[in-house]
């Protein structure tokens, strides 16, 4: 490790010590931060491969559920349901803090006055109970969706700072605080020597006397 370009003077010594302890303070709350990070961003990835499995599992009977729909009812009927939603979703997009990292806060509301969100606009004697099924799995998927959709954007953004974290702390580790302590040992030896080498010629003052 290449020392600093500086003067050896006592001076420049005092400067380095005190750069060294905010180095060492800054990297410790660096790498305890880094840790917390980590140790949160393990617990979302867990959460979401388990949301992620709920949703796809939900998806998967929605769609088994559609393509048995479709094949007993008149395509045109079924595109007819599709034309015209029956009600609208608001999202609300908020933000929170996890360890400085602002992170996205969803929530989805129906626009409308019916309490039932699974309650069908359609005719049931022109249907079936599997078109029943699937729009009944595609509303209580949604929820789900927008939660997975919230965590793994959360993920993305603290991998993206647990990867920034880090190189601040390796550069802290094997650059910053080892290089400033190869320059305070040259510094100090210098002084040392130039010390011994002065009280040398103090002593052959005094024998010259």
């Amino acid at each position: 490790m290449a020392k600093l370009n500086v003067n050896p003077t006592r001076m420049e010594l005092a400067i380095l010590k005190k750069r060294l302890g905010v180095a060492t303070r800054g990297h410790k709350l660096l790498k305890d931060k880094q840790d917390e990070l980590m140790r949160q961003f393990i617990e979302l990835i867990r959460k979401n491969n388990e949301l992620r499995n709920q949703v796809e599992e939900k998806l998967e009977k929605a769609m088994q559920s559609f393509a048995m729909a479709k094949s007993l009812l008149h395509e045109n009927y079924i595109e007819e349901l599709m034309a015209v939603p029956t009600r609208s979703v608001s999202l609300n997009m908020g933000r929170r803090n996890i360890m400085s990292v602002r992170v996205p806060q969803m929530n989805f509301q129906y626009d409308d006055n019916v309490d039932d969100a699974t309650e069908l606009s359609y005719g049931y004697l022109n249907s079936n109970g599997e078109l029943d099924l699937t729009f009944e799995y595609l509303v209580e998927v949604m929820p789900d969706m927008l939660e997975l959709a919230e965590i793994e954007k959360t993920c993305q953004l603290m991998a993206d700072e647990i990867e920034k974290t880090r190189r601040r702390v390796n550069a802290l580790e094997y650059m910053t605080i080892p290089q400033l302590e190869e320059t305070i040992y040259f510094i100090q030896m210098k002084l040392d020597e130039s010390e011994r080498a002065a009280i040398t010629r103090l002593m052959k003052v005094k024998d010259m006397g």
